[in-house]
């Protein structure tokens, strides 16, 4: 049920102003290409987003370029303490920085609370472990001899990073770079950019030197392309949709530059009949509703175990279908709207082709009434597994629930897609649990909870779904080069 007793308008005047950080600089709209900046909620106008044309971009290379002549030599004491106090301005900002990404991405404001709040122990995690960047000494075959291997910064970054999480993906690639040493331009989402600007402005309080980190918007296609040939650039990090990652790993490689791709996932999650049902479908249909399915690691394929598949449904259905959905700014609402009306299409040609298949949609599969991108909470069942909802990433609130027979079973049909990033079991078999999870052909595994996108864990996925990881102590390898240097001290 869609719930909006909200003052959209006075929210809406509240948004923060948008501009592009350039070596330390702050341009706005004045002069240059612009779009519109929505709410999802209600179809409103929340401001203008500058474009960057080709000068703002060389600008911002050079910029970044300078820079690096002298973050890479700084103290990794100093890098600390710069993610260390922009990790204090987090917390202490964080109810205006998820007000305004309520009003442009559309996520409840706890959840956009949430996500600012977590983003924070990201920057401490990295504020530390970059004081612990190490290289070794490897003992040589010479007693003349000294080996050693050093782990250099590579360099200046590009960074692209979504919209449905606009904080903490930026955040996760900002605190990695700015943490080994590199400088980094990031381009952000141009549907939610208060977030990306409010990174900007922190770590500006925080003492980051100019140049160090770079904001710009623009053209996808233009931005990357540009980005990426240009030669003081030496390394990408992307989040996003497989086609386009696969885009932009091929211009990468044209040019022999390092990435870092965290692509889409359709997320198997397989529920045992020794497991708790009941409480898997609860815990699951919240998964599912958490900023309305946009969530690369969101479950999208439910296969439960024939004996326990009606009662599992029937949980599912019910807490899908009684979910307060409605503007995120509102009170105890739990889903907020689609980012853009594009996603609410995505969604119609989900549904349409299933029906079409002769499947069963058991809540939802509408567009809801009023102003927005809002769409109800759907289920499909009673589906053959090549219906498009099961082959491609639904991103939104759509969940199709179908019944397997045994472990083997499930394992082939989990596996059957080229997407490997995340994948749910729930069981109270260590047997089952051992054998499915090495089973699975994904980057991540989390039995009986959601355990994963911790600080101190590593996230990222196989196959289509990319490579890299961001996170843990991977986190900083992508930033990292690795050198070896020997050197024989007798001669004169």
């Amino acid at each position: 049920m869609r719930h909006d007793p909200v003052d959209a308008v006075a929210a809406e005047e509240a948004y923060p102003p948008i501009g592009m950080l350039i070596d330390g600089e702050w341009l706005g709209t004045d002069g240059r290409a612009t779009q519109d900046i929505v709410n999802p909620a209600t179809g409103g106008l929340l401001g203008r987003l500058p474009h960057a044309d080709s000068a703002v971009l060389r600008r911002a290379v050079a910029g970044a370029e300078r820079a690096f002549a002298t973050w890479r030599s700084s103290s990794p004491m100093v890098r600390s303490a710069v993610l260390r106090r922009f990790a204090d301005l987090v917390r202490v900002n964080a109810e205006d920085i998820a007000r305004a990404i309520t009003l442009d991405q559309g996520k409840p404001l706890a959840e956009a609370l949430g996500e600012v709040r977590f983003s924070a122990e990201h920057a401490d995690w990295h504020a530390e472990e970059c004081r612990r960047i190490y290289g070794r000494i490897i003992p040589p075959r010479d007693p003349r001899v000294v080996q050693s291997v050093v782990r250099d910064p590579v360099g200046v970054c590009a960074a692209f990073t979504p919209w449905n999480f606009p904080f903490s993906q930026a955040v996760r690639k900002v605190c990695a770079a700015v943490g080994a040493g590199c400088t980094i331009i990031l381009k952000g989402p141009e549907d939610t950019p208060s977030a990306i600007v409010a990174i900007g402005r922190l770590f500006m309080e925080a003492g980051l030197p100019p140049g160090c980190l770079n904001l710009v918007w623009g053209e996808p296609a233009v931005v990357s392309r540009t980005l990426i040939e240009a030669p003081e650039v030496r390394k990408l990090s992307f989040t996003g949709s497989v086609p386009v990652g696969k885009q932009l790993a091929a211009l990468a490689g044209q040019h022999m530059k390092r990435t870092t791709m965290e692509l889409g996932g359709h997320a198997p999650a397989i529920v045992f009949d020794d497991a708790d049902v009941e409480a898997a479908a609860e815990a699951l249909a919240a998964q599912k509703l958490r900023n309305a399915g946009q969530v690369c690691v969101s479950p999208t394929r439910f296969y439960v175990q024939r004996r326990v598949h009606d009662r599992f449904l029937d949980r599912f259905v019910a807490m899908l279908a009684s979910a307060r959905i409605g503007n995120g700014l509102g009170a105890d609402v739990v889903m907020g709207p689609l980012c853009h009306a594009r996603r609410q299409d995505a969604m119609d040609a989900l549904v349409d082709d299933a029906r079409s298949r002769g499947a069963s949609i058991a809540t939802g599969g509408r567009r809801l009434d009023g102003p927005g991108f809002f769409y109800a909470p759907t289920v499909i069942h009673d589906a053959p597994d090549d219906i498009r909802a099961m082959r491609e990433e639904p991103f939104g609130p759509l969940g199709i629930v179908t019944p397997f027979d045994d472990a083997a079973d499930v394992l082939r049909r989990a596996n059957s897609l080229p997407f490997g990033l995340a994948a749910y079991l729930f069981t109270r078999s260590a047997d089952t649990a051992h054998a499915v999870a090495h089973g699975l052909s994904t980057g991540m595994v989390s039995i009986n909870h959601f355990g994963l996108a911790l600080p101190e864990t590593p996230f990222g996925g196989v196959n289509d779904s990319g490579y890299g990881s961001e996170g843990g102590l991977e986190s900083f390898d992508a930033y990292l080069t690795t050198k070896f240097i020997t050197h024989r001290h007798d001669l004169p």
